[in-house]
């Protein structure tokens, strides 16, 4: 429904709103009235049952309780006749002690010419006028009356009597978890870490920001959504959101705007509404839900004056290499959260499909709360992928993961049809599509030549050798067929190497591009690429024009699998794999809980020398899962048939964490550079001589054979016999660094 802004008559309290087409009601003062009380709910029973509700986020962020009616034109009201023949039907409705009133109406009517209003008693917030315009299915949702009491206004002018005016409210909703006041309403009731959206880190935002809305959903729950875009750019008004976030939009209330001019918390921001969509299409295992908005369009889109923004999308299932979420948490102002690191592919939040979810765990403090549900994910090139499904994050425990429902899930799925599908509707001509950029109806149309690179492969992880093979997604944005593209790329802040691409691409197509394998150094590394020339002359958008992805070899680098088992309480399960120098190298988490969970298989590339694995269990019951199939959990990690560390079944039961250390003995693998070292005596019972040949004796550690280093010797330190006083009998490891690579010795102490 298109909205009216609310002037001069709202300056006593500071609010500005829309929802309607504009206009005054016509009542006055009337001496009788009908005015219907409701009583208080038990507040008490509904803020336990919000706690554990707003934990789990398994549905909107409940601010009312519903009160459940039928007040017709028949059975409820007064009508007044005006001294000109107009007539007008009027109705008080009073929540003792509510904070807001908002109402839902059904089997509504309202002929051309008919106008209704929603107010409170001092006129000084006023919805409407409303008219047929605004009316989906006969179904009209109100934004949120401050105060206890709303009063509804039916005008039906002379000309008019003659036509069936029809009304019922069928829901009056008693606001308990609102500020006193409807100027602050749930603002600044998130907590104190939410960033507001126009704080200076959120600047780049700007567009993804006016995408972003704040839902009401079910009369008296808050969630958020996005404005997405089509293939088309039709400015098609969907609305991605969550699943759970409800199942009939047809009342709902979407709320644009609703956000502080600056970063500060400032009183009073402006807002607009629109009431009324269509559901379109919702899926369970990625949580997605896509409505269509129905009411107050403008030649088929949201008006001019609402900013609207369609977000673009990515349906790729690429890896992001950072992450930003914008949402309503608690159903306050607009907020926007970072993610500085790569998304993890993860099954989370019960979902009964593998990959379906994105994890991710928010930086430079921000958070996501209740009412965040359904907002969207968005990557570094600012397209969606994924919409949030819950998680435990908040500014009370900001290190918690959040779970994404993935929009590479929810594209196609195997056996969908247009009801479970994002694809039938945001690619209605099955173009194949992969990556749309973001539309704005009233901003300067597309540019004809804009190449894009993305989705690095080959070139991110870690990897057991210094040959990579990169390749890159080059897509054409730009409105005409791209024929060339001239590519720069390098490593470690050089693109010194050229790659001349040719084919033909159409506006939102894709292709892979292959460069040729490359040696590198060892370490970490830097790869760019970079799109020079399009067409033969210069691309006209060069801030989508490069991409970047760090990467780390390991030069004769060693193969560890891990094979874990997991109890069926996976969601508790963590674990790091960190070097000598208490780095983390690989980690874990974001499994999902599962009767009979499935074996989890992970390879790391590790460098010659020692490392710890811890694995946590945030119940303290360590893999002792006694309601699973398969009984207690486990896990080995191994170097070929090598067991280095492990944990039986028999040892699940650990609490809360359990670390083993292990090395890999590089004396046994590398027979050329351990012919270079030697030590002697060994078996040894007071001392040993260090020997080289050919290479540079840089220092050397002597470590327990479970990793815990003991001794460690410089290189001038370790030119004559190392003594072994303090030594207790057993097998050592004794680790030499030199300038050609680290050896490990074993060692025993008679």
């Amino acid at each position: 429904m298109r909205l009216f802004f609310i002037s001069l008559i709202l300056i006593s309290s500071g609010l500005y709103a829309q929802q309607g087409d504009g206009g005054k009601p016509k009542s006055r003062d009337f001496s009788e009235i009908d005015q219907r009380i409701f009583s208080t709910p038990n507040l008490t029973a509904l803020r336990q049952e919000d706690e554990i509700n707003d934990a789990e986020r398994s549905g909107p962020w409940r601010f009312g309780f519903n009160n459940y009616t039928n007040l017709t034109m028949e059975n409820a009201g007064v009508w007044h006749t005006l001294e000109n023949g107009d007539k007008i039907w009027q109705l008080h409705l009073t929540c003792i002690g509510a904070q807001t009133v908002n109402l839902t109406f059904e089997d509504l009517l309202l002929p051309e010419g008919n106008e209704l209003y929603v107010y409170n008693p001092a006129k000084d917030f006023i919805l409407g006028k409303f008219t047929a315009y605004h009316v989906y299915e006969g179904q009209l949702g109100t934004e949120l009356i401050p105060g206890n009491t709303a009063i509804v206004e039916y005008y039906v002018p002379a000309h008019n009597i003659s036509k069936l005016a029809q009304a019922k409210i069928s829901t009056v909703t008693h606001g308990y978890r609102t500020a006193n006041e409807y100027i602050e309403k749930a603002f600044g009731s998130s907590g104190s870490c939410n960033m507001n959206v126009n704080c200076p880190d959120g600047a780049a935002w700007t567009n993804e920001r006016n995408s972003a809305v704040m839902l009401v959903s079910g009369s008296n729950g808050f969630c958020s959504g996005a404005l997405i875009n089509t293939v088309l750019s039709d400015g098609k008004p969907y609305v991605l959101t969550a699943n759970h976030c409800g199942a009939n939009p047809t009342n709902w209330i979407f709320r644009f705007n609703w956000q502080s001019n600056g970063c500060t918390a400032a009183l009073n921001p402006s807002f607009s509404s629109l009431s009324g969509a269509v559901l379109r299409a919702r899926r369970a295992p990625s949580d997605f839900s896509l409505v269509e908005i129905t009411g107050g369009l403008v030649n088929n889109t949201i008006p001019a004056s609402y900013n609207p923004y369609f977000a673009g999308w990515d349906n790729s299932g690429a890896i992001p290499t950072a992450t930003v979420c914008i949402h309503h948490p608690d159903g306050d102002i607009k907020k926007i959260s970072f993610d500085d690191n790569p998304a993890v592919i993860s099954q989370g939040m019960g979902s009964s499909e593998p990959n379906s979810t994105w994890t991710v765990q928010w930086d430079r403090n921000t958070t996501t709360e209740g009412g965040s549900s359904g907002s969207p994910l968005f990557d570094q090139n600012h397209r969606i992928i994924g919409q949030l499904w819950g998680g435990g994050a908040s500014c009370g425990n900001l290190n918690a993961p959040d779970y994404y429902g993935r929009l590479s899930s929810s594209w196609e799925p195997v056996g969908s049809t247009s009801v479970n599908q994002l694809k039938y509707w945001l690619d209605p001509n099955a173009t194949g599509t992969q990556i749309v950029n973001g539309y704005d109806p009233f901003g300067p149309p597309p540019p004809a030549l804009d190449a894009t690179l993305g989705n690095p492969l080959g070139v991110s992880g870690t990897f057991c050798s210094n040959t990579v093979t990169p390749s890159i997604t080059l897509t054409n944005l730009g409105t005409s067929t791209l024929t060339s593209a001239n590519i720069n790329y390098g490593f470690n802040g050089q693109t010194n190497l050229t790659y001349n691409w040719t084919g033909s691409l159409n506006q939102w197509q894709s292709t892979v591009v292959s460069l040729p394998s490359l040696v590198v150094n060892g370490g970490t590394n830097t790869f760019t690429a970079v799109v020079s020339t399009t067409n033969g002359a210069a691309d006209e958008n060069a801030t989508n024009n490069s991409v970047s992805s760090t990467f780390v070899t390991v030069v004769n680098g060693q193969s560890v699998d891990l094979n874990l088992t997991l109890d069926c309480w996976g969601s508790e399960t963590t674990w790091e794999l960190r070097n000598a120098a208490n780095v983390v190298l690989y980690s874990g988490n974001g499994y999902a809980n599962a009767p009979n969970p499935a074996p989890i298989a992970q390879t790391f590339c590790l460098s010659y020398g020692c490392y710890s694995f811890q694995i946590n269990d945030s119940y303290g019951d360590g893999l002792a899962g006694t309601s699973c199939v398969n009984g207690f959990g486990s896990y080995q990690l191994l170097n070929g048939q090598f067991v280095l560390a492990e944990l039986t079944q028999a040892q699940a039961d650990f609490g809360t964490s359990n670390t083993q250390n292990f090395c890999l003995n590089l004396g046994i693998d590398d027979l050329e550079l351990s012919g270079l070292v030697s030590i002697y005596p060994n078996p040894t019972r007071e001392y040993f001589s260090l020997v080289s040949t050919g290479v540079q004796l840089e220092r050397m550690e002597i470590r327990t054979i479970t990793g815990q280093m003991i001794a460690n010797y410089s290189a001038s330190e370790i030119q004559n016999k190392i003594y072994l006083e303090g030594f207790s009998n057993g097998v050592y490891w004794v680790v030499v660094h030199t300038d050609k690579g680290a050896v490990t010795k074993q060692l025993i102490v008679q």
